[in-house]
């Protein structure tokens, strides 16, 4: 008789979690800003995963990038139309393991509607106890998309040549999660 491992759900901690992002600006520097409100789960039995558990929420309206004009037009239709689109969603499907810690994470992403796959490269840090006995597990991710992809089109063009903002965004998190939470 066949016995299946006990899934445990693993569920973010947002004190030790973080959602970055990078766009170049003016083509000459880098503008970063962050998600500041997100979840996301996995299920798994030991240190094993079911990627297809993983999911990512992300609240729109907590976009901030240390600039309240930008904040305000980043929410606004020309990007995340916040208040017609008040979450991203990315829906984990597949990791090929490319060692014994790094693998490559294959999921959608949904950004205004508008769903594409999104590859990651995830490192996975291990697993933990806190001081308090939690059971903590560790994940470092980076990627990068286009995002015209997304229906992400707003810019401007510079009478120097070039526009405002790239259409290259480069993504990283770190997130550890909560075993059980």
């Amino acid at each position: 008789m066949e016995t299946s491992a006990v899934q445990t759900k693993w569920i973010s901690d947002p004190t030790h979690s973080e959602l970055l992002f990078k766009v170049k600006h003016l083509m000459i520097t880098n503008v970063k800003g962050e998600f500041r409100k997100f979840t996301a789960s996995y299920s798994g039995s030991g240190d094993d995963f079911d990627v297809t558990s993983v999911r990512v929420e992300i609240e729109a309206d907590s976009i901030f990038t240390n600039n309240e004009d930008r904040d305000k037009h980043l929410k606004s239709a020309d990007f995340f139309d916040t208040d017609g689109f008040d979450k991203l969603i990315f829906q984990g499907k597949s990791a090929e393991k490319k060692d014994e810690d790094t693998f490559i994470l294959r999921g959608d992403l949904t950004i205004k509607g508008v769903t594409r796959e999104l590859t990651l490269e995830a490192e996975y840090g291990g697993i933990a106890k806190d001081p308090w006995g939690n059971a903590k597990a560790g994940f470092s991710l980076s990627g990068k998309i286009n995002r015209k992809d997304w229906g992400l089109t707003w810019n401007a063009a510079l009478e120097s040549g070039g526009v405002l903002v790239s259409d290259e965004v480069k993504i990283t998190a770190e997130v550890q999660f909560t075993k059980g939470a």
